[in-house]
């Protein structure tokens, strides 16, 4: 069946922070008067927390001194990371060409907590180029589940074999997206996951925004 809609994850995929996730933490800290927390003890708390709203839940678990609001550490956070994040190269334009040039509908589909992701969108600027931004926190699941992919089907009236995923994790992504009946393109880069075999197709992030296109009219 031909393809109605191109679906992206956001974080790693679409944009990118300029410094990495333990230098945002220890500007957090610094800004909030926390004890330094590592990123593998904050990973490890945002795969096993619902995040829902904010990331308060999650330093709500990293914080013994109750003085300490974990709700303002969230801001904190949330402010740092916006503050140093970034589009990929030709990531709007791409987002321009796939709607108004070529005609799909297009959506996010990202992992998070609401507040904070779609202060990334707004951040970005990228509002107007979406149809559809669906954030698992409000959902109190997250992708590989078949129901988050589902829900941006729905946001953009498409059946699941109408539609590919863009995304950077096998699992979460690439597998995620295939079990839902999607397709499925990776998107690779330095440091990052390696290929996953059931991808219909894979495209280094650099070359994102001028190969993507063609991949996606190619399946």
């Amino acid at each position: 069946m031909t393809l109605a809609a191109v679906v992206f994850d956001l974080d790693e995929t679409l944009a990118v922070t300029t410094r990495d996730r333990q230098r945002l933490l220890a500007d957090t800290a610094t800004a909030a008067g926390l004890e330094p927390i590592e990123y593998g003890t904050y990973e490890r708390a945002h795969r096993e927390s619902v995040t829902g709203d904010t990331r308060a839940r999650i330093f709500e678990t990293l914080i013994d001194d109750e003085s300490i609001d974990p709700h303002a550490v969230a801001e904190t956070y949330r402010g740092v990371v916006n503050e140093h994040l970034e589009p990929i190269e030709g990531a709007e334009a791409l987002l321009t060409q796939l709607t108004t040039g070529a005609g799909y509908r297009v959506g996010v589909l990202t992992d998070g907590p609401e507040r904070a992701q779609c202060s990334k969108i707004e951040k970005l600027g990228w509002g107007d180029l979406l149809d559809a931004t669906v954030v698992t926190g409000r959902m109190e699941t997250r992708k590989p589940d078949p129901v988050a992919f589902e829900a941006v089907l729905g946001a953009l009236s498409v059946d699941a074999d109408q539609a590919v995923y863009v995304g950077d994790k096998p699992e979460a992504d690439v597998e995620g997206a295939l079990d839902a009946g999607m397709r499925a393109i990776q998107v690779l880069y330095q440091g990052g996951p390696d290929p996953h075999p059931r991808a219909d197709a894979h495209i280094e992030r650099e070359n994102l925004g001028t190969e993507l296109p063609a991949v996606v009219e190619s399946l």
